[in-house]
């Protein structure tokens, strides 16, 4: 890990991580031997952030750029997922067509400003904006890495088209986070593009979960998905009752047992109900243990307020390796100046 960088000063490392939240992303750009710096806007995921000793600027990605960070090659990130998300308030949803139009005027280097209902919603475009202005000044970023709610991917794909015509190769999918050894269904948009030659999304590791077929069963060359009882230290099996309906009915409470993977973590996983065998109430998930859902380290420093929240937000640390590395597969350049 690189050192830490408790203030607000610039560094000169590899990657540049945009919107970082409390380090899911930054983990997995580690575990690639890729290290740089995040900046991220919230006060809270900053101080997880900086209790992690993880490099930090304490700020809004839109008042930086590449001239910023000059020697970084890798750009990371997951723009905030409010406007688009099914749980929020839908805005991105029905922006998409402005900001598909958008990402064809900034690839045209037309200056003309957009603007949407919900400013937050303008922020899928800054990862764009930093990959332009690099290409722009001359240093154009050797990998990108972005992630968000599965609804963006349309996004992604117009990212897709305009990096393609500035000479990268790009992909673009959904991936479900459980084949990637994270004990949660989770869905995720995901880009990875490389300037040094074709790559692909990368391979699942772990079996898909279907609901009723046993954790054993499936293909023989993935490894079996991890369910919450293989995660968590808990004493005895127990059943989650979520905090959203199913099935359309706000009343119909889905149920999981620790014998299956998580419900997708949102920031509202404390008011997931817990229960044993007899449907007496258990306590419900610790900081730590929504940590491990989402495939952080157990004694994880989360700091600060609102911390479901924030573990809510984060990008699942595995699934981000797996991008990292999958990136990376065609640019020894970059391992080299990482190591």
């Amino acid at each position: 890990m690189t050192t830490s960088n408790q203030g607000d000063t610039l560094t000169t490392d590899t990657a540049v991580e945009l919107f970082a939240g409390p380090g899911g992303m930054t983990l997995g750009l580690h575990a690639a031997d890729i290290h740089g710096t995040g900046i991220e806007w919230d006060p809270n995921a900053v101080a997880t952030r900086r209790a992690a000793g993880l490099p930090t600027i304490h700020g809004d990605v839109r008042n930086h750029g590449p001239r910023d960070f000059p020697n970084a090659a890798v750009l990371a990130g997951g723009p905030p997922c409010q406007t688009f998300t099914v749980a929020g308030n839908g805005t991105g949803r029905l922006a998409l067509a402005g900001i598909l139009a958008a990402i064809k005027r900034m690839a045209a280097r037309d200056t003309t400003p957009y603007s949407f209902e919900d400013d937050r919603t303008a922020l899928v475009l800054e990862p764009l904006r930093w990959a332009l202005e690099a290409i722009d000044t001359g240093r154009p970023y050797q990998l990108i890495v972005l992630e968000q709610v599965q609804q963006v991917q349309q996004v992604w794909n117009g990212y897709a088209e305009a990096l393609a015509a500035e000479g990268y190769h790009v992909a673009t999918g959904v991936l479900a986070t459980e084949q990637y050894g994270i004990p949660q269904t989770r869905r995720r948009a995901v880009l990875i593009a490389n300037l040094n030659g074709p790559i692909e999304l990368p391979a699942p590791t772990h079996r898909p979960y279907r609901k009723g077929v046993p954790q054993r069963e499936g293909d023989a060359r993935l490894l079996p998905w991890v369910s919450m009882g293989d995660a968590l230290d808990r004493p005895q099996p127990f059943t989650v009752v979520s905090n959203y309906g199913t099935g359309g009915d706000p009343k119909n409470r889905g149920r999981r047992t620790s014998a299956e993977p998580a419900f997708t973590v949102t920031g509202k996983i404390s008011r997931n109900r817990i229960v044993d065998a007899s449907g007496a109430e258990l306590p419900r998930f610790t900081a730590a243990e929504a940590g491990v859902l989402q495939g952080f380290p157990g004694d994880w420093p989360w700091s600060g307020n609102d911390i479901p929240q924030q573990i809510g937000n984060a990008c699942p640390p595995a699934l981000a390796a797996a991008l990292a590395h999958a990136s990376r597969s065609t640019s020894p350049a970059i391992v080299e100046a990482a190591a």
